[in-house]
């Protein structure tokens, strides 16, 4: 007689229902279940299943087909047992319980970390350092090893037939389990079981290169059908709405780790001679395969109308004097009176392209930041490696040479903000600290990815938001503290720590930000990193003071004001300027931001604005505008503006491919300052020698020195623009 029956299941299941599909929790300990005792097509009903006991019983191992999508505990205490590899359909599992196993060792415990992506809690204790660990650091340790074993010993035969092929396998297997080697001795038998995995997926991808990535295109469509999630480009008159790939629902674990790529590919590309003769080779830079990612767009959300905000902030500024203005200009830093740079094309990239195709000019680029210079720098020189991100991947990218150095790839990922931080390495053996750079990056699945790039080493994640990633930003006075903002109208502080030479590392989160809508830019002042920021959000820009301490507990805080804008005054109907998609310090206390739809650039004084007295309803002050800059008009939104404080300079794409460029050497009110230069797109051509047009620029980056500036579109280009040796420095 069967022991499991549907009567039983709903007997012993919560909340007490007539369907097994309602069934969220299960307890069927100490009814001396083996093996057999469980009916897999019976349990399979369970759907919603997401606690469930089964400690008390005989079990040596699971059923290998269950799948359970929701069951997030798993209680299998005092069983018997003994391959725990079999709980790998059970991918979900983020807290499981295995004390009292007599059978069970540190290898078993190895392995379920492995097994399951998204284990956090093992045996009541908190494993997630160590299951990243065992998830990155070892699994590099070990591929590498592979690699160099196979590389020295063993070639692929010639001809090909399946038996010659069986044959190495073996040899290639059994080698690799006894000469491969790494961790302690407690945990060979876990390191023999990976490397046999391993060893045979790297063969499997020497011999059928073409079949896997058929393979992994296949899988990723279909994973991409399931979820809609947040968007990043609003909806125009030019931009039709389309919804972004699905997340993967089983694993967070990137498919491929860190690419080490230091050669420059063919160039498949050709680009239009200039007239000085500058050639701009486009250069599709891609290894492996990563998964289709649609072209994005969003329709674009209504704002609240604020008329009451609006007349507070007309009336204040109709008080504020001509004078108070030019006493503000007049006491500003003196800014630099070089000339002018001149910039001229160098490179044009294709290194995200979906399927390493030189045909792809639908993949948007979001996010590009340079590599900081180490503190041994002090602060001289300027850097030419700059990351940049969209679609699955991230490339780090040689701006000299156009090679992509190092590429990291997460399949069924999207990413929209990367940021660059330099922490402190603990080495051990009483050896002192060393700084290194790291990289973070987030986008649609909510997660930051912890990277260092120097060691080619992805070391860690964590969950940030349930919601997609808007934007990351690192204080640079105190490199560990991260702000992340999402599309759940929140942004968050962490304390990422350091990390140790195991790459174990810890994260605490310590403040919680609510805004009234989406998060796009987050900047801190270069004066007060600690206690104040600034967020351009969807319905305007917030200030927020985020000072930590015995004086500021509360974690969680609303805005301290809004900073309003002379544009507002122009909203109508059919006109929301509020949104604002372009804010940076070009200064200690000038501040540059755009507004969507607005075509002009403000600058304005962040210390004047900030001394003034928040309106006692609206909490709302006025920029104290010094200067606005002349800018295209657009409907495009989200073309994001950056400065290069060393050289006072502005910069800030459009939709036609150009950059306007603003050499910032004196400030006045009254009529917009012209661009200084506007540089053309490029117009490379395609490989069937037709010309582009230009695209939308959606973000750019300059180095300190302002000797690269580095310009992403929305049609999977990396453009790199150098300054010309006759410029003066």
């Amino acid at each position: 007689m069967e022991k499991i029956s549907e009567k039983l299941l709903l007997q012993k299941g919560s909340p007490k229902t007539d369907r097994l599909e309602q069934i969220t929790s299960l307890n069927l300990s100490k009814l001396g279940l083996k093996l057999q005792d469980l009916p897999v097509r019976l349990l399979s009903c369970l759907q919603s299943l997401e606690r469930w006991d089964l400690s008390g019983n005989a079990l040596q191992e699971l059923p290998k087909n269950l799948k359970l999508p929701t069951l997030r505990y798993l209680d299998l205490s005092d069983n018997q047992m003994e391959d725990v590899t079999t709980l790998e359909s059970l991918s979900s599992l983020e807290e499981l319980k295995m004390e009292d196993n007599l059978y069970i060792t540190v290898s078993d415990n190895y392995k379920l970390m492995v097994l399951l992506p998204n284990l956090r809690i093992y045996n009541g204790k908190d494993v997630s350092t160590t299951a990243n660990h065992l998830r990155y650091v070892y699994t590099e340790n070990l591929r590498t090893r592979i690699h160099a074993l196979w590389e020295r010993s063993f070639h692929l035969p010639d001809p090909i037939t399946a038996k010659k092929l069986s044959e190495l396998e073996t040899d290639f297997v059994n080698t690799a389990r006894h000469q491969v080697k790494y961790g302690p001795s407690s945990v060979s038998d876990f390191i023999k079981w990976k490397v046999e995995i391993m060893a045979k997926e790297y063969l499997h991808s020497l011999v059928e290169p073409k079949t896997l990535r058929e393979s992994n295109k296949t899988t990723d469509t279909q994973d991409n059908c399931d979820i809609s999630t947040p968007t990043k480009r609003k909806k125009t008159p030019e931009t039709s709405a389309s919804l972004a790939p699905g997340k993967k629902l089983c694993s967070d674990l990137p498919d491929s780790s860190a690419e080490d790529s230091p050669c420059k590919s063919h160039l498949l590309l050709k680009a239009k001679t200039f007239t000085e003769n500058n050639g701009v080779r486009m250069s599709p830079r891609k290894r492996g395969t990563p998964p289709s990612t649609p072209s994005r767009g969003r329709p674009r959300g209504e704002t609240p109308r604020r008329a009451a905000k609006r007349e507070n902030g007309a009336q204040i500024k109709e008080e504020m004097d001509v004078d108070a203005k030019q006493r503000a200009i007049d006491m500003l830093p003196a800014l630099k009176a070089q000339q002018p740079l001149r910039l001229k094309p160098l490179h044009v990239l294709q290194c995200h392209s979906k399927q390493d195709s030189g045909e792809d000019f639908s993949t948007q680029l979001w996010a590009c930041a340079f590599q900081p210079l180490p503190p041994s720098s002090g602060g001289a020189g300027g850097s030419r490696m700059v990351a940049t991100c969209g679609g699955d991947s991230l490339c780090v990218i040689d701006c000299e040479t156009g090679m992509v150095m190092k590429k990291y790839k997460v399949p069924g990922e999207e990413f929209f903000s990367l940021a660059w931080s330099t922490v402190l390495m603990s080495r051990g053996g009483g050896a002192s600290a060393q700084h290194c750079s790291i990289l973070a990056a987030g986008g649609k699945r909510g997660l930051v990815k912890l990277i260092h790039p120097r060691n080619n080493v992805a070391y860690g994640e964590f969950r940030a938001s349930r919601k997609s990633l808007s934007v990351l930003r690192f204080n640079h006075h105190k490199g560990n503290y991260l702000f992340t903002g999402s599309y759940d109208n929140r942004i968050l502080m962490w304390d990422i720590g350091g990390v140790d030479s195991q790459y174990n590392f810890k994260v605490v989160q310590l403040l919680l930000l609510e805004t009234s809508a989406t998060p796009l830019h987050i900047c801190l002042p270069p004066t007060s990193p600690s206690t104040h920021l600034l967020t351009g959000c969807e319905d305007g820009l917030h200030c927020f003071n985020t000072q930590l301490g015995a004086n500021s507990t509360t974690k969680s805080r609303s805005n301290e004001m809004e900073i309003t804008f002379p544009i507002y005054e122009r909203e109508d109907k059919d006109h929301d300027y509020h949104t604002v998609d372009g804010l940076s310090f070009l200064s200690d206390d000038i501040v540059a931001s755009k507004n969507y739809l607005h075509g002009s650039i403000y600058l304005w004084s962040w210390s004047r604005t900030k001394a003034q007295r928040p309106d006692k309803k609206s909490r709302t002050v006025v920029a104290v505008v010094l200067a606005e800059l002349q800018w295209a008009n657009t409907e495009i939104p989200y073309l994001a503006l950056n400065t290069c404080p060393g050289q006072v300079y502005v910069v800030c794409g459009d939709d036609k491919g150009r950059l306007w460029t603003y050499h910032i050497s004196h400030l006045h009110t009254g009529k917009a300052i012209p661009p200084t230069e506007v540089l053309e797109w490029p117009t490379p051509l395609r490989t069937d020698h037709s010309q582009m047009d230009g695209p939308s620029i959606n973000s750019v980056a300059m180095d300190p020195e302002l000797q690269y500036l580095v310009a992403l579109s929305d049609k999977n280009m990396v453009m790199v623009w150098k300054r010309d040796q006759c410029s003066s420095s």
